[in-house]
């Protein structure tokens, strides 16, 4: 498609896609904390339950570059 190979094409899927979904649903937290006035803890607690799956994510695409895998 478009002149990529198909492992291209996954891996724009996956990197950029998938990151940029992140920083929209860290929008959306931020939006759930400040509409609900949650506070500076209520806001960290927030953050922390419904955020926390992205850092493995993270941590995984800093492990793949630091080491060179893949």
């Amino acid at each position: 498609m478009w002149g990529f190979t198909e492992e291209q094409f996954a891996w724009f899927g996956l990197t950029i896609g998938v990151g940029a979904f992140m920083l929209y649903m860290l929008f959306i937290i931020g939006q759930l904390a400040w509409e609900s006035k949650a506070g500076k803890f209520g806001t960290f607690v927030i953050f922390l339950g419904l955020a926390f799956g992205m850092l493995g994510f993270v941590a995984k695409g800093i492990i793949q570059w630091l080491f060179a895998i893949g």
